[in-house]
């Protein structure tokens, strides 16, 4: 490659024979404005649009011509030139060294980059007029990425004041290459940040083609992926596709999305919206790259529903003052032996300098102020201050490299330099230190890439009835402010929507799963396209996207919504439920049905069915199935710790008395029986004494299993949370598993006995046997805690304390009914057989 450029420099250059003095022959084909001065330098801009090729039918020599005109590349060469002038007059820049120009024009490629080969060749010796320094331009990514595969090998630096491919920083490919506009890596990452800060998440781009918008489009998907912003199309306009337009069209009524970047240069962006007219296209928020965003000429009656409410970022507007005046006040006998200015002064006003009868002769006094064009609009600048930057930066370069104090350069550490010593390579290493501030306040310096400082305006179009437009300010976007503050709002700025909404647009393929839901990655589908599902039983999620959800503390339970904790609600069997309302009742039927049979036997406490068998044990069995009854109520209510202390030792203390006053009725009843035979003594060994402490001594059994049980592990109450998940059941724990089976262990042998004893007296002679009604009672009781067993271990939370009274009342009632039941039916209702002949059985 090194070896093509030095031919093609060869070529291009001029011999001259020696001792010849060295004169300007013609101007340079390509050659517009020009001003020698002791350093030069050199600019190339496409003041001229078009290029068509005339192929002759190909009988002849094919060639091409330029036509139409640009006016925004005019207005670049004259703001560079102005610049130029401007430093010139500085006396602490430069001193004592003028700066010179040279304005290239050319269109299409080919001649914009013999533009550049024209403008550095002379930098060759052999060749006449002074040599170029540096070379600024293009506007254009892909022509600024061909002069500089050209220029860089002869180390001429390049300064572009609109080339914003992220692919121009690459410095192994473009090792001289600078810019003064931020590199389209900056504005890639300003459009995602833009998507996530009004929650854009699913958007379409369509872009032109070229490496401004193919590079600038690629790298935006890239980037939007890593940040969660998904691509719904990218599709391809060309100018002279219909079918590429039609397809496009289609694509834009049919998409979901309703944000639309469209990414492409000013040019294409003028034909594409030239052909969207036609096409009602609503309901879209269009976002503009920086291009063509801040372009108000762009803005009519027919474009409202495309243009209205637009929003992008554009090269921040600044204030160059003198150069507005400078623009207009160009007049054609500024250049009067050029044709340019005098072409684009007819197009201007409609007129021609050479006499015709077809249009009026221009006069070259007519005022800019009343032409409307990219080249009069000097209300604000933007893309000019970059053209402004890139001049100024060249000459802080030379100023840095023309310091001399005692014969050395303090900054390059070098020999102080002549005018004559500069040269290229040294400019192009001033570059890289340069490190200054513009008069309009901006700090200008190159980072390692030769990228400047990425700063945009975030703009707003707001269209007018009459098809114009207000473009405003709404923000900023600074890349050298922290992570999370880059892109700031301005406060209270108000912000027009497109598709002609009130409220911000809302563009997502999937809204985001709201709380109590978990989101995930659907295969299928692009990762903004997820699948939300409710969170399982038991767990919540309290974010919006979350993707797990979290299980709950034993303590809580989901709401219905599963986005929060509630407490779990507390179950116990309580007074006020149908179940404890019902036991209640049937214990204080018990307690009353007890304290009516003692009023009864009380009542007839001297006939002979009630003093028959020891009528204080009756008494006494009375009293304790009246305490069963009452400790049933114990275990009704919350569970505390002095419930369930008491609840249980109330229950064996008192069930044990019942069973001893029982046990001893039996035994009476034996001894009875032996008492009848001849020679028997056995009434003198368990006679009413015996037989209290025998019911005090069994009773005091239990109570001292009971204390030991309190003593070491004593029941408490506690929250289990193991039967159900959605509720807590508050109940007693047993503490000592051993001391509640002791307990009930004991209450079984007595029944055991019990049992036994009473089974052995039922055949005994007596008309009324009490043994009958034991042993029946005995057999009920043992029935009914024998099924209490399993029926204890398979009941679930509060039921578990139910089964466990239910026992309590069945046994009780068993022995009330069994035992009494008989007795008070003769007492009340067959009194003639309450005697002590037919207790005996004796006629």
């Amino acid at each position: 490659m090194g070896l093509i450029i030095i031919l093609f420099l060869t070529l291009l250059a001029r011999t001259k024979p020696e001792n010849q003095t060295c004169k300007v022959i013609e101007k340079a084909e390509l050659m517009e404005f020009s001003r020698d001065g002791d350093l030069n330098i050199a600019g190339v801009f496409s003041i001229t649009s078009t290029r068509t090729l005339v192929d002759n039918d190909y009988q002849a020599i094919p060639y091409s011509y330029c036509k139409g005109y640009n006016h925004r590349e005019l207005k670049f060469a004259r703001t560079m030139i102005f610049t130029v002038e401007e430093i010139n007059r500085d006396p602490s820049l430069l001193p004592g060294l003028r700066l010179g120009y040279k304005v290239y024009n050319g269109c299409g490629t080919e001649n914009l980059i013999r533009a550049a080969i024209e403008a550095i060749n002379g930098n060759d010796p052999l060749a006449c007029g002074g040599q170029t320094l540096a070379v600024l331009g293009h506007s254009s990514s892909g022509v600024s990425n061909d002069i500089n595969t050209i220029i860089s090998a002869v180390s001429v630096p390049q300064i572009s004041h609109l080339s914003t491919c992220a692919c121009l920083s690459d410095k192994a490919r473009y090792p001289t290459f600078f810019r003064t506009v931020p590199s389209d890596k900056f504005q890639i990452t300003a459009l995602v940040q833009l998507m996530k800060y009004f929650d854009w998440r699913w958007v379409g781009i369509i872009h032109s083609v070229g490496t401004y918008a193919e590079e600038g489009a690629s790298e935006f998907v890239k980037e939007a992926q890593k940040e969660g912003v998904c691509v719904e199309y990218t599709m391809v306009y060309l100018e002279t596709s219909r079918s590429r337009l039609r397809t496009i069209i289609e694509t834009l009524k049919e998409s979901s999305s309703k944000v639309v970047l469209m990414f492409m240069p000013l040019s294409f962006a003028k034909t594409f919206l030239y052909h969207m007219e036609e096409y009602n296209i609503t309901g879209k928020q269009w976002v503009g790259s920086e291009s063509w965003i801040s372009a108000k000429y762009l803005a009519s009656t027919e474009r409202k529903h495309i243009l209205h409410g637009a929003i992008g970022y554009a090269i921040p507007q600044a204030s160059i003052p003198g150069l507005g005046e400078f623009l207009l006040s160009l007049k054609p006998s500024d250049e009067p032996h050029g044709a340019l200015i005098k072409n684009i002064w007819e197009e201007f006003f409609d007129c021609s300098f050479t006499p015709s009868n077809t249009s009026t002769l221009c006069t070259g006094a007519e005022d800019l102020r009343t032409v409307l064009s990219d080249y009069t609009d000097v209300a604000k600048f933007r893309e000019e201050n970059n053209v402004y930057t890139a001049v100024y930066s060249v000459a802080f370069a030379l100023h840095l490299l023309m310091q001399c104090e005692n014969g050395l350069n303090p900054t390059m550490g070098n020999p102080c330099l002549t005018k004559d010593d500069v040269q290229p390579k040294l400019v192009f290493d001033a570059l890289k230190r340069i490190n200054f501030t513009t008069k309009n306040g901006a700090r200008v310096f190159f980072d390692e890439n030769g990228d400047s400082i990425a700063k945009y305006d975030l703009v707003n179009w707001q269209m007018k009835e009459d098809g114009s437009a207000d473009i405003f300010i709404i923000g900023q976007f600074d890349n050298s402010s922290p992570e999370g503050k880059k892109l700031k709002l301005k406060e209270y700025a108000k912000i027009v929507w497109g598709g002609y909404n009130n409220v911000v647009v809302r563009s997502v393929c999937r809204e985001p799963c709201p709380p109590g839901t978990r989101k995930a990655v659907n295969k299928n589908k692009p990762v903004c396209c997820f699948d939300c599902f409710q969170c399982s039983e038991g767990t919540i999620s309290n974010k919006t996207n979350s993707l797990d959800c979290s299980p709950c503390p034993p303590e809580v339970w989901p709401n219905e919504m599963r986005d929060n904790y509630v407490p779990k609600p507390t179950e116990y069997l309580s007074y006020t439920e149908p179940t404890g309302t019902l036991l209640t009742g049937f214990g204080t039927l018990g307690v009353f049905l007890s304290l009516l049979i003692i009023t009864i036997f009380f009542t007839h406490k001297e006939t002979p069915i009630v003093r028959a068998n020891n009528s204080e044990l009756s008494f006494l069995l009375l009293f304790s199935l009246k305490l069963c009854f009452l400790c049933s109520l114990t275990f009704i209510g919350r569970p505390t710790q002095w419930s369930c202390m008491l609840r249980h030792t109330a229950f064996s203390i008192t069930f044990v008395l019942c069973i001893s006053c029982v046990l001893g009725k039996t035994i009476v009843v034996l001894m009875a029986f032996r008492a009848r035979r001849p020679g028997s003594n056995m009434t003198k060994w368990f006679g009413p004494v015996q037989q209290r402490v025998s019911v005090l001594i069994l009773t005091l059994v239990q109570v001292v299993i009971c204390i030991i049980w309190l003593t070491i592990n004593p029941p408490f109450p506690k929250r289990n949370m193991q039967y159900y998940k959605d509720r807590i059941i508050l109940e007693c724990a047993l503490g000592s598993a051993i001391g509640f089976w002791a307990v009930l262990a004991y209450i079984g042998i007595l029944a055991t006995l019990c049992f036994v004893f009473a089974f052995l007296a039922r055949k005994l002679p007596d008309s009324f046997n009490e043994a009958k009604l034991i042993t029946f009672s005995m057999l009920i009781f043992c029935a009914v805690w024998i099924t209490f067993i399993p029926a204890y271990f398979s009941s679930p939370g509060k039921f578990t304390v139910a089964v466990e009274i239910f026992a309590i009342l069945a046994s009780s009632f068993g022995l009330l009914f069994c035992i009494f039941a008989p007795k008070c039916y003769i007492i009340l209702l067959r009194p003639e057989q309450n005697s002590k002949k037919r207790i005996m059985g004796k006629m």
